[in-house]
Order: C-alpha cells, then sequence, then structure tokens
C-alpha cells in the first residue's frame, strides 16, 4: 500500500469558532446533496491574530515546540496531523441510529472520521465550548471494534478506539458500516480544539494516508452506490456561507467551464506547480508540488519563497511568521498568479489580505516540508476563488472561477 508523505507543519494560527448550519438541499438529483459551509467573520481572525503577537512576543520562547505538527513516513506509524488552528469551514453530518448530529471540518487534507465520546477528557469547555459527544450506547447501528486509534501531535495525543456506525451526510446519503474513531481524550491538540465549535474531523484525501488504511466515508458511499458522481465539490463564500456538494456538482455557483487537472499523487489532493509569480516582483524558478487542503485557511509554502513574496508585495513579518500590509496599500498590490498545467490561477492582490479592524493580514505563510511532502498548500484562500471539483476515480480536481 502506499505510504504517506512526511511533512512538518507549524501552525500559527489559533482556533476557529465557527457556527454551522444543518442544513440540507438536494440539487439536480436525489443522489446529489448539498451541506452549507459557514466561516467565522475576517473581524474575530484578525482580533486572534492581535492575541497570538501579544502573546508570542510575552512567551517568544516557547513558540516554536508549541507549535510544531508533523506527518510520520510509514503505514504503521499513526499519521501526525495539522491542528486544525488554520481551518475555517464546518458542516453537520450525523452518526448512528438515531442520528447524532456533530459539526466537523471537511478536511482534503487527511482521511479519517472522528468525533469525541462521552465522558472525552480535554473535549470542550462546558457553558463556554461545549462538545457534542458520541454515545454509542444510544445507536441501534452501532457495531464494536474496539481497537486502539492515536494520533500523536505536538503537544500531545488524540487517543481513542475504532468503532463502526452509521454516517448521514445531510439527509440524503446513508453510508452503513463506517468504521471511524471514538476519541477519548483530545489534549493533543490543545486549546485549538477546545475553543473550537467543530465536533469532529471528516477526512475527504485518499485511504493510503488513512491510519489503518481504513476506507474513507467518501470512497464508502462510492462502493455502496451512493452517489450518482464520484465526485465532491467544494464553494467556500466570502464572509458568506460555502457548500460543499456530494454527488456532483452545482454550475450556477462558478463562471465558463471547469478545467481539470490530473493528480500527482493519489494520497493528499496534490498536483503539479508550474510556478508563482506576483507582478514583475516576485517569481519562483522550479516546478513544485502542491496539495489542495480544505482544512488550511492560508497559503502555505516554502519560507524563503514566502518572505520573497511577502517583501514583493509589501507586506512584513512578525514573531510568528505572518505577515500584515499597510492596508493603505491594497489598491496597488499585485495579483498572485499560480500556474498549474499550463495555465494560470489568479488571487487578485486584494484578495490575498484579511482586513479588518484597520489591520490587514496577508493570507501568505512560511512553511519547509521535508522532501516527499508537497511544498505549497492551496488552502481555502485559493479555494475561495474557483469552484473546485474532486473526482475520486478519475483523481483529476477541476477548477473554475466562481461567480
Amino acid at each position: 500500500s502506499s505510504l504517506s508523505y512526511t511533512f512538518t507543519l507549524i501552525m500559527k494560527f489559533s482556533a476557529l469558532s465557527l457556527t454551522i448550519l444543518g442544513l440540507s438541499t438536494t440539487l439536480v438529483s436525489a443522489k446529489v446533496t448539498v451541506i452549507p459551509l459557514h466561516k467565522r467573520s475576517d473581524e474575530e481572525m484578525v482580533l486572534q491574530h492581535v492575541t497570538r503577537e501579544r502573546n508570542a512576543l510575552l512567551a517568544s520562547s516557547n513558540m516554536e515546540t508549541a507549535l510544531h505538527r508533523h506527518l510520520r513516513l510509514g503505514k504503521d506509524q499513526n499519521e501526525i496531523i495539522k491542528d486544525y488552528a488554520n481551518a475555517q469551514y464546518y458542516g453537520t453530518i450525523s452518526l448512528g441510529s438515531p442520528p447524532q448530529s456533530f459539526n466537523v471540518i471537511f478536511d482534503t487534507g487527511s482521511s479519517n472520521l472522528w468525533v469525541p465520546k462521552v465522558g472525552c477528557k480535554h473535549c470542550g469547555i462546558p457553558f463556554i465550548a461545549p462538545k457534542q459527544k458520541y454515545d454509542h450506547d444510544k445507536s441501534s447501528s452501532y457495531q464494536e471494534d474496539g481497537s486502539k486509534f492515536e494520533i500523536m501531535y505536538g503537544s500531545g495525543s488524540v487517543n481513542g478506539f475504532w468503532s463502526n456506525d452509521d454516517v448521514t451526510l445531510a439527509e440524503d446519503i446513508i453510508v452503513s458500516g463506517q468504521r471511524f474513531a471514538e476519541i477519548q481524550d483530545a489534549g493533543g491538540l490543545g486549546m485549538a480544539y477546545s475553543l473550537g465549535k467543530f465536533d469532529g474531523i471528516l477526512g475527504l484525501a485518499f485511504t493510503s494516508i488513512s491510519i489503518d488504511e481504513t476506507p474513507t466515508v467518501f470512497e464508502n458511499a462510492i462502493h455502496q452506490d451512493l452517489l450518482d458522481q464520484p465526485v465532491f465539490s467544494f464553494y467556500l463564500g466570502d464572509n458568506g456561507p460555502g457548500e460543499l456538494t456530494f454527488g456532483g456538482y452545482d454550475p450556477s455557483k462558478f463562471t465558463g467551464d471547469l478545467t481539470y487537472v490530473k493528480l500527482s499523487a493519489a494520497t493528499y489532493w496534490q498536483i503539479d506547480l508550474q510556478k508563482v509569480t506576483a507582478g514583475n516582483e516576485f517569481e519562483t524558478t522550479e516546478p513544485a508540488s502542491a496539495i489542495v487542503d480544505s482544512g488550511t485557511s492560508l497559503m502555505v509554502g516554502p519560507k524563503s519563497l514566502v518572505s520573497k513574496l511577502a517583501a514583493a508585495v509589501g507586506a512584513t513579518p512578525n514573531i510568528m511568521g505572518e505577515y500584515t500590509i499597510d492596508c493603505a496599500k491594497l489598491e496597488s498590490m499585485p495579483d498572485i498568479v499560480f500556474e498549474i498545467d499550463g495555465n494560470d490561477y489568479t488571487i487578485p492582490g486584494k484578495s490575498a489580505v484579511i482586513q479588518a479592524q484597520g489591520t490587514c493580514l496577508f493570507a501568505f505563510m512560511g512553511m519547509d516540508f521535508p522532501n516527499g511532502g508537497p511544498q505549497w498548500i492551496l488552502g481555502d484562500v485559493f479555494m475561495r476563488q474557483y469552484y473546485t471539483v474532486f473526482n475520486y476515480v478519475d483523481e483529476t480536481i477541476g477548477f473554475a472561477p466562481v461567480k
């Protein structure tokens, strides 16, 4: 079986608190289902940036240790994943019979489903940030597994055990007997999880990087013939609701035709990136690998290149490696262009900035990944510009400009 790629993630952004609507809409046919996605406001994001900066100045010596995350190499080692502090979009799923509802991050950068169980430690803060918790004793469709499940994070582990139950996506897609993890202790995610309003994670990458080679929810939906097409599609609203569509896509959300790009690896949703440019001031010289990751809000690239890119657009770093720019310069910021399979994909300069309360964050972060891992992460900042269709069988990603 395929091996997970190894890379280190240094997540700078703290936990996001988002409100999710658990509504469902059937689109085109009964097997095409839409789940609304909501994101937190720019005001909250900037406020947390200011708080992080202040805290970092007070405790800078502990910063790197606290923020390191890894992915290990090899199917026999548990996948070590990002801390999800840098995720923005959440939606609702249900587990069991009768259904128990959970807010989850739909994450194209991982492959497992997990939710907290009743009695979970370090799973939310009562009254302030409570979590929905799964109770298998209340589900008639629960099937015991009991095998140990553990993910190691830089600050500790997230552990529990495997179980099997039915997963409902909106109201139309019921995946029978899905193997997932009941989490007993989420301490390894720290405050990013405790204060966040998401309960769990639903991974939408490939089974090749799934812990214990457990088939993904989406792969099982395909095998159980629950979808018209083996695709799911993201439309991310700009400070408004987004949509995740299972089994097809919504042509009303984009202009022109979809342009499909073949994956370079069916692990994460990984593609080849020819180059990145910003006006006449910045251009990469070597092709690179990139993953399209709905579970990361910002754009991520090699530290040295992001530093040069930030300088080219007039952004300056702070102690945490985040960049800010003078809000008065937004109108003159150059577009940032990604060349993928011979086509240009543009993030307008102003759209590469998160602005609120007189502060403008440059939405790029620098991270250096070891060999074998992706060099760039195209996160939600990119996906807000392009309707994105993920085809599991063809191993392609389709892009079209959003309306």
